[in-house]
């Protein structure tokens, strides 16, 4: 891989890596500031609340995906990469300064809820602008590789985050925290923001489609016409994301409150745990997408299911058990291992099932559709069944969402071999797509 191209990860990887800082400090931070916008009473009521607040950010998703993907479709990858991280930045400012329910009422909840729709908005188009970049930008060998970076990134972002939390929390007072160094993180965010904006102002913009001049003169291009066009991809996109983002989530979010809340570790050693895993987890990302150059997709994307399918279960009830730190690391670790299938190339499955000229769009909407239904509503749920003292149910769910997607990564066909530069799908490929895509 040339130096052109590892500069072009390097710019994609660092502005999503501040995106996710951002977007998950708020679900890790939760438990110290939960109580600073809603009436003194219940603690898990009051996370609820707050977690209900994180949801509506994911609700958001599907609009800015439609309205990001759009702008990237017509106006290039690298205008929709820009815009993501100015509302990102802008969001992080507002939560790091929203007044408290001691201040001004249900106020602070209203600036809170705003920060989180900049979000929502930010994140569903940075998922399918920083997906379609990173895929577009390498060889046609090496995609899974270089796509793949996009979940180190993310993964980054989030263990800046704990890293950071596990500095606050070892060096100030559990009252500190909760009255107002939460807001570190988020004056933290809205600086890194800054920064990317200038990396991301001066990067290149892909060949592929800066070459497809037919896509360019398209007057449909990053319509909701031209994506009802390639319906079928755009289900598909929803299906085989469904398994992957609720157990991506409840590995990564939701586990240190998890470790915390249910199976009764300390915050500080909740933390830990789920910084070490997630560091593994990170570093294993690029030797799956790697493989998955060489094996294809759908191998990894159906060990992924059947292992979440049959593993969820019997993982999170040794986890609620586990005591300390050894055997929470080991369990969370197997975890994100089996996640590692859907993670590390789920974003160029999605890019390739789409041509370029609807490509942006095409995987925005649709996994934003997906996350809002599913990934951002996982923590509530899993609070829901924790309230609702079955919270075993909670694993069911997981593991049944997984089996769902087993059944369409099984029928779906494999995109290795796509060739990206196209503007339709060949004769072949549209065949192989009417056969192997399961009818919405």
């Amino acid at each position: 891989m040339g130096r052109e191209q590892w500069k072009k990860i390097w710019v994609g990887s660092a502005g999503n890596m501040v995106e996710w800082f951002d977007w998950f400090v708020y679900a890790s931070f939760a438990v110290y500031f939960a109580d600073s916008f809603f009436p003194k009473g219940n603690d898990t009521a009051n996370l609820m609340n707050t977690m209900g607040i994180f949801a509506v950010g994911f609700f958001m998703r599907p609009v800015g995906g439609w309205v990001l993907g759009r702008v990237g479709d017509r106006k290039g990858r690298k205008a929709a990469l820009t815009l993501t991280v100015t509302l990102m930045s802008a969001s992080a400012i507002l939560i790091a300064v929203a007044p408290t329910y001691a201040v001004a009422g249900y106020g602070g909840v209203a600036v809170l809820l705003v920060a989180r729709m900049l979000q929502g908005l930010s994140v569903g188009g940075e998922y399918a602008a920083s997906a379609t970049y990173l895929t577009e930008a390498s060889a046609p060998g090496r995609r899974g590789f270089a796509s793949s970076f996009q979940y180190v990134s993310m993964t980054a972002g989030q263990l800046l985050g704990l890293g950071l939390q596990i500095v606050l929390q070892r060096t100030m007072s559990e009252d500190a925290l909760h009255s107002w160094a939460w807001r570190i993180p988020f004056i933290i965010g809205a600086l890194g923001a800054a920064i990317v904006f200038y990396l991301r102002r001066n990067m290149l913009e892909t060949e592929v489609y800066a070459q497809d001049d037919s896509a360019q003169n398209d007057p449909e291009r990053g319509t909701l016409k031209a994506l009802w066009a390639h319906r079928r991809e755009a289900f598909l996109v929803i299906a085989l994301t469904m398994g992957g983002t609720v157990a991506y989530y409840t590995y990564t979010t939701y586990l240190t409150k998890y470790l915390s809340g249910s199976a009764g570790l300390d915050k500080p050693t909740a933390s830990l745990v789920s910084f070490c895993a997630l560091f593994v987890f990170m570093c294993v990302q690029p030797l799956a997408g790697k493989l998955s150059d060489r094996i294809g997709r759908r191998p990894l994307l159906i060990t992924f299911a059947v292992g979440s399918t049959f593993l969820t279960v019997p993982i999170m009830t040794l986890l609620k058990h586990a005591g300390s730190f050894w055997p929470a690391l080991g369990l969370a670790l197997l975890a994100l291992l089996v996640v590692t299938g859907y993670t590390s190339i789920n974003a160029c499955v999605k890019a390739e099932l789409f041509p370029t000229g609807i490509r942006a769009l095409g995987v925005a909407l649709p996994y934003a559709i997906a996350n809002a239904l599913f990934g951002g509503t996982a923590e509530y749920v899993a609070l829901w069944f924790k309230k609702g003292g079955i919270e075993s149910g909670y694993y069911w769910y997981v593991a049944g969402c997984a089996a769902v997607s087993l059944i369409v990564y099984i029928t779906m066909r494999e995109t290795k071999t796509i060739d990206l530069n196209r503007v339709k799908p060949t004769k072949q490929e549209h065949m192989s797509s009417q056969q192997s895509v399961p009818s919405p």
